[in-house]
């Protein structure tokens, strides 16, 4: 899913391009709900080596053993542990308040309404306090993150535009195997994908929808490996004025429903005009409201287990203080 880069698939005795042995990379998490936080953690990850090897883990949290020491602690023992850059404003655990929640205020940069904030004071805060790795933050997009995540290519003699748009919400595998699909379509692809406004994607998705703003989005589908640009903004009917200026040769869309533009006509009407307009059945059930579904439905214990792990995290950073604060022969175990 990720954007492709120097990782590449071999034994432990791969050489890097250099001729110098590879090297090799290990990341771990849950990665639960993946987004673009999660791949800028991959992203910065693979830029440590030749060779990324991701590990996921079971539903149960592995921070900490079972006698409460650092999962990590071996490896960092032995000088081989490198921490990747946090990605500000996004967490599974924010996400999942905004499906939790009625409300629209994700849709803006603007201060969090009360309601939200009453949220992110419980859900996010275990009665014990604050944790700076599980809680709910504010995203603020930069030029920076668009220029990590985007691919700066643009189209070249030979090949073939696809156009693709919609909402993108909650980037999923089932946008992936879409895209891979679409991808498949043509010997030499570049792929433009048009994010929607959050205001039109409200309009035809309703309730608290979209779940990501249109920066987050961007950036969640700039990190897939099969698009080569994106709009951020798109208009919702494919214009003549769009297929012209960006040279499109394809006009791709899922088996979703197509719901009828404001004036009730067919977005799609001026590509189903000149023949270039196709339906891709993407293979997977998957949709952002089956996400949200399940996450409504099983509320109560990803609460529960939210602030068990936040707990957990919270003790741990205190036995750390601790350590830190005793005196050299005392961490030793005496003299």
């Amino acid at each position: 899913m990720i954007r492709n880069g120097r990782g590449a698939v071999g034994g432990a005795e791969q050489l890097a391009p250099e001729g110098r042995r590879a090297v090799r990379v290990w990341c771990d998490g849950c990665y639960d709900m993946v987004h673009y936080g999660h791949s800028n953690q991959l992203r910065q990850a693979r830029a440590m080596g030749d060779y990324l090897i991701v590990g996921v883990h079971t539903d149960d949290d592995i921070t900490l053993t079972v006698d409460g020491r650092d999962t990590y602690e071996e490896v960092k023992q032995a000088g081989r542990y490198r921490e990747c850059k946090r990605t500000q404003g996004v967490s599974t655990t924010d996400l999942v308040g905004r499906m939790l929640l009625v409300t629209k205020a994700h849709h803006s940069s603007q201060e969090m309404s009360s309601e939200y904030r009453e949220y992110a004071d419980s859900f996010g805060k275990c009665p014990g306090g604050r944790n700076p790795w599980t809680g709910v933050s504010q995203f603020l997009q930069t030029s920076q993150k668009i220029i990590q995540f985007a691919s700066g290519k643009e189209p070249q003699p030979g090949e073939t535009v696809i156009y693709v748009a919609g909402a993108f919400d909650l980037f999923h595998i089932g946008h992936v195997d879409f895209l891979e699909k679409v991808h498949r379509l043509a010997e030499r692809p570049y792929i433009i994908a048009g994010l929607h406004f959050d205001q039109e994607v409200n309009h035809y998705k309703g309730k608290n929808y979209p779940i990501m703003n249109l920066h987050e989005r961007t950036l969640s589908v700039l990190a897939c490996r099969y698009v080569s640009e994106v709009v951020i903004g798109a208009p919702y009917a494919v214009t003549a004025e769009l297929l012209s200026h960006f040279k499109v040769d394809l006009v791709c869309h899922g088996k979703t429903e197509i719901m009828p533009d404001r004036d009730g006509s067919d977005p799609y009407q001026e590509p189903k005009r000149r023949g270039i307009f196709r339906q891709i059945d993407s293979g997977s059930d998957l949709t952002t409201d089956l996400i949200v579904q399940r996450i409504i439905t099983n509320r109560l214990e990803y609460e529960a287990r939210n602030q068990k792990k936040e707990a957990k995290e919270l003790a741990f950073l205190e036995a750390v203080r601790r350590q830190a604060a005793q005196p050299l022969g005392e961490q030793d175990g005496g003299f």
